[in-house]
Order: C-alpha cells, then sequence, then structure tokens
C-alpha cells in the first residue's frame, strides 16, 4: 500500500504544492539529453513532474506508480495524454524496450521489502532494450538525514491554490537498522482536518546496491553525486 501522501485524494491533491522545487530533477533531464533517450520508463513517478517534463521535450514516456491517487493527479496535469501511465510496480510491467528508466527521489528507497527489490530491478532490467541505462538515487546513509526529521526543523504553513493555507511537519518515528519511520502531520486551516502520512525507507550502503545490480545482470557504469544536494546522495547509473 503506498503511503497515504500519495494514495489520499486530498493530499495527493497538494503534494507538489508542499515541495514545488524539483531542482533534483534537471540532472535526470541532462542525462536524458545526453544519452539521447527517446523512450523513458519513470518508475514510482508519482503525480508526474518528471515524466511531463520529459513529455514537453518529446520523448515517448512510460509513467509507473502504484498509487492511483497520485496518477490521477499526473493525468489530469495539462499535457497528460502524451504519457504512458500505468498503475502499478516494475515488477508486473508490460512489454517495453526503453532507453532510460529512472527511479526520481525517494522511489527506490521505498522499495523497503528485499524480494520487491530484486524484483523491481529484475523488471526495469527486462524493460530495458541492449545498452540502455537505469538509473536511480539513494540516501547515503552516513549523512544520517533522519536526524533533523523533527518538528522544528521541517515544521511549515503553505498557501495552497483552491485549497487554503496548510500547516506540515514531520516526525522521526523507529530506526530500526537500515529501516527509518517518520511520519508526516498536515493540518488544513480551512476547516481544522489534520492528516497524517506514515513512510518507511530503507537506507541501503553503496556496496549493497552494487551487489544488488550485479546480481541482476546490470554493468554498474558509475556512482555520482548529486549535483544540488552533495554528500548527501548516491546516483547509480547502470547499463544492461
Amino acid at each position: 500500500m503506498p503511503d497515504e501522501i500519495f494514495h489520499d485524494r486530498r493530499l495527493a491533491s497538494i503534494y507538489d504544492s508542499l515541495d514545488p522545487d524539483r531542482s533534483d530533477l534537471d540532472a535526470y533531464l541532462r542525462l536524458a539529453e545526453q544519452l539521447g533517450a527517446r523512450r523513458v520508463l519513470d518508475i514510482g513517478c508519482g503525480t508526474g513532474v518528471f515524466a511531463l517534463l520529459l513529455a514537453e521535450r518529446g520523448t515517448e514516456v512510460v509513467g509507473v506508480d502504484p498509487a492511483l491517487a497520485s496518477l490521477e493527479v499526473a493525468r489530469a496535469k495539462p499535457g497528460g495524454d502524451r504519457v504512458r501511465w500505468i498503475h502499478g510496480d516494475a515488477t508486473a510491467l508490460p512489454p517495453l524496450q526503453v532507453d532510460l528508466a529512472t527511479m526520481t527521489a525517494n522511489a527506490a528507497q521505498q522499495i523497503v521489502d528485499a524480494d520487491a527489490w530484486r524484483g523491481t530491478l529484475r523488471g526495469v532490467y527486462e524493460a530495458l532494450r541492449p545498452g540502455a541505462a537505469f538509473v536511480f538515487e539513494t540516501r547515503d546513509p552516513a549523512a544520517r538525514a533522519w536526524e533533523k526529521w523533527n518538528r522544528a526543523d521541517s515544521y511549515g504553513v503553505t498557501d495552497v491554490p483552491g485549497v487554503g493555507e496548510v500547516e506540515s511537519w514531520v516526525e522521526l518515528t523507529d530506526v530500526d537498522g537500515p529501516l527509518v519511520s517518520f511520519r508526516w502531520h498536515y493540518v488544513f486551516r480551512a476547516d481544522g482536518q489534520e492528516l497524517t502520512s506514515d513512510s518507511t525507507l530503507r537506507f541501503r550502503e553503496r556496496e549493497e546496491v552494487e551487489t544488488d545490480l550485479t546480481a541482476q545482470g546490470y554493468t554498474l557504469r558509475e556512482v555520482r553525486d548529486a549535483p544540488d544536494r552533495p554528500g548527501r546522495e548516491l546516483v547509480f547509473v547502470a547499463h544492461r
């Protein structure tokens, strides 16, 4: 089941307003251009921000996500009819032969189950044409990002068009080895409703990811830093 922020219709509809800075996608857009990718598979596409940016450039895009509410937001956006949207995950994709597959933001870390992770890597591998690239990021555990997941460091108020002011903040709920759990709170000032969204991310070490990729047949070309978040992310560039 997807997290409530992606699954709940009211929360999915305000997601983009709560996270408007998507400069993290610039590096993915540049890479797609450098690779000359004409067909791209965007796994964990959410509300479709990256998929639609690609489609605007004339790229053929398939966006996949298990959260139906997020996909409905994506489909309703201008240009939404240019993207092929699939409700599901990478373990059960239709036949595809894409030039590039991506998992941006926290998409890779939200796959916490080991079997589901291996199944995702296999599914992506089968969707790539020979020589095509798979690029995704995961937070570097050494940066210990969760230490700032508290109300004091995260509280904010966002004025969402058509909705009104929404208060939001996060609290850390558990750290169990590589699994880090947290809860986001959202208060709609217009009617006082408070909704929460519980999440768990898996913080994988670089060596673990490299081993998993090799086991599924990938050739790892490079592990990069995220240019907008130096020292915080590990960006993997692998090829079939």
